[in-house]
């Protein structure tokens, strides 16, 4: 499908890397592993066509459709979220345009006589059997699947993108790529902005993708649900086994084992070869034998142990001063973006030396409640803020403040002080920029460098309460460990939004539930939190039912098991229903790629359009039946 053959890239004189080959095939569901500038997303971009490499070659066939999600996108203004969806289908709605075209001129003319109007009659008969084969009929409805499962409600779907937020409108993208049918899916960091049901949905859809997908994640879940194949760039190689993330890196680190085992047997070969030489050289009688092994030494060809990056950025929040007992009370806070309601009546003491963490699904206003006290928002209620306190605050899209038009050293050398200004370079020193990287413009940064640099940054400013917000997006899986040791460490207050279990277990000692405009405290670590909702993981809780009202509560206990069980029998359906769409779908493809590859044959075989149509009617009653039972599991 794809064939990548010594492929080599540079960026000012520094080498990415050099020479790398190897193959993609239907089916390989590839994790690109390596640390933040190893040339993961470079990697990507020249797989998509977007760079051209120093040299090599990737050879591909010319009907294989690649599809590329960046991380960062633009969007054009005055579009809807179905209007913006709707250009995964470039030849639909072309067709769509000139089919319209075509009736507008027939309903305007009435020489019903003339060749004109007979080769309309002609053109409108093509066009709607190839709008037809291509999908036309069909496309809205799968536009419509894909943002629910994204998750978008059917109240968004006429709303404007520029009133989301970057990372709903990634989500919008990631849907139009997903709707393309290409053969080969490139994905920058696609779970970034998702939650963790919108990351079910999208393990689910890429684990039955027929093509092949290379997705650069530091999620080890979603690498470990998804992938079967990993290939890590470090030092400018790659080391590629078909393997998932967890037991690549448990295999590698074996091989690596066994290389240096098989070295140092063969350095005692060689030693003990050396010093036969030097004894066999001084007598003329064994002359030949030391010669003889002098050749061997020469043709043996010495194991070499592959090397692995070490090196780890440094990180240390220190405490400017120690606050007051209160940090912040917050009293009936509440927060309206125009008619949606995202907080009501928030009432929440935070306390000297809390470790918090913020979850729930996306939209429902950690990150809003994390801007409202740090003074990022307006809002209705008090906010009384305590004495001595300082806050750092690393934003989720902190990355994006940066200027790109400055150096790392600039960006610093701008955010310091005149007591911190002499300790520039050694900060960025301790997160990997060095030598002559901090004269790198922002704008060439990886999206990890970027945020390693937003982090330095933060360093810069005194504070004593420290709030973040999914600080881990773009961080590569060493220095997400390495932050989180830095966290473990800061002696000051924190407040941490996130949804990744592995990071936040072991940093705070309460969790905070965002869940229908309310929060709900839980005295306890993440561990304690997801055994007080009898879960293993986030994932889990999303899976599970809406909590119930109180009348629920009371109700017995015969009524909420049948409630499950009719749930249950529902989601099942809706699986069979779903494969039985899948399968038509194929079917159907398969047909149509008959159809334009041998017309006459085909057409000459009146059962074949039969077959066809027989398929359609029924894929059209599948998507029916498919809607009513979301509407059923909806309610």
């Amino acid at each position: 499908m794809l064939n990548v053959h010594d492929l080599s890239i540079s960026f000012g004189g520094e080498s990415l890397f050099e020479e790398i080959s190897f193959r993609l095939n239907a089916g390989d569901a590839v994790g690109l592993i390596g640390k933040n500038g190893a040339g993961k997303s470079t990697l990507l971009k020249l797989l998509a066509g977007k760079v051209v490499a120093d040299s090599g070659a990737i050879a591909t066939n010319k009907e294989v459709k690649i599809g590329f999600l960046e991380q960062d996108i633009d969007f054009e203004q005055g579009k809807t979220v179905l209007e913006e969806s709707y250009q995964a289908f470039a030849e639909i709605k072309m067709l769509e345009a000139r089919l319209d075209e075509i009736n507008h001129q027939l309903a305007e003319r009435d020489d019903y006589e003339s060749g004109a109007y007979h080769q309309l009659i002609v053109d409108l008969n093509e066009l709607t059997h190839r709008y037809e084969l291509v999908g036309g009929y069909h496309y809205q409805g799968q536009t419509e699947k894909v943002l629910l499962g994204l998750g978008f409600k059917k109240e968004d779907f006429d709303k404007q993108t520029n009133t989301f937020s970057g990372g709903w409108r990634m989500r919008i993208e990631l849907a139009k790529l997903l709707l393309q049918n290409n053969d080969v899916l490139l994905l920058d960091e696609p779970t970034n902005h998702l939650d963790i049901e919108s990351i079910i949905w999208l393990e689910q859809f890429l684990k039955e993708y027929a093509g092949a997908v290379v997705i650069v994640s530091h999620d080890k879940m979603f690498l470990d649900n998804v992938t079967n194949r990993t290939i890590e760039i470090s030092l400018g190689k790659i080391y590629d086994y078909n393997k998932p993330y967890s037991k690549f890196l448990q295999f590698r680190a074996e091989i690596r084992e066994q290389q240096l085992n098989a070295q140092k047997n063969q350095e005692r070969e060689i030693q003990q070869a050396e010093r036969l030489i030097e004894r066999f050289r001084a007598k003329s009688s064994k002359a030949s034998m030391a010669q003889s092994l002098i050749k061997k030494l020469d043709k043996m060809e010495r194991i070499a142990v592959d090397v692995d990056d070490n090196s780890t950025m440094k990180v240390r929040f220190p405490l400017s001063i120690v606050p007051g007992k209160v940090i912040a009370e917050l009293d009936g806070i509440s927060k309206n973006y125009g008619k949606n309601e995202v907080l009501r009546d928030i009432d929440l003491l935070i306390e000297r030396d809390s470790k918090m963490a913020f979850v729930g699904q996306n939209g429902q206003g950690k990150t809003t409640l994390a801007k409202i006290i740090v003074g990022e928002l307006g809002h209705d209620g008090n906010l009384k803020i305590g004495h001595n306190v300082q806050i750092g605050y690393f934003a989720q899209n902190q990355a994006e403040y940066l200027d790109g038009g400055k150096t790392v050293l600039d960006t610093m050398i701008d955010a310091a002080t005149e007591a911190n200004r002499s300790k520039v370079r050694d900060i960025l020193g301790s997160f990997l920029f060095s030598g002559d990287e901090v004269e790198k413009y922002v704008k060439v940064l990886s999206g990890g460098e970027k945020n390693r640099l937003a982090l330095a940054k933060l360093l810069l400013q005194p504070f004593n309460v420290l709030v973040m917000d999914e600080p881990t997006n773009h961080l590569d899986i060493r220095s997400k460990t390495v932050l989180k040791e830095a966290l473990n460490n800061f002696e000051g207050t924190l407040i941490l939004v996130s949804h990744d279990r592995d990071f936040l277990q072991g940093l705070t000692n309460k969790v905070y539930e965002f869940k229908d405009k309310k929060i709900k405290e839980y005295l306890g670590d993440i561990d304690f939190y997801l055994e007080q909702r009898q879960a293993q993981n986030f994932r889990e809780i999303e899976r599970t039912a809406p909590s119930r009202t109180k009348k629920d509560t009371v109700s017995s206990g015969r009524e909420g098991y049948e409630a499950q069980k009719k749930k249950k029998a529902l989601k099942n359906k809706v699986s069979k229903v779903e494969k039985q769409i899948a399968t038509l779908e194929k079917e159907i493809a398969g047909m149509d790629h008959e159809l334009l590859m041998d017309y006459d044959n085909v057409a000459a075989n009146p059962q074949f359009f039969d077959d066809y149509h027989e398929k359609k009617g029924n894929l059209d009653a599948l998507m029916q039946e498919w809607e009513k039972l979301q509407e059923a599991l909806e309610d």
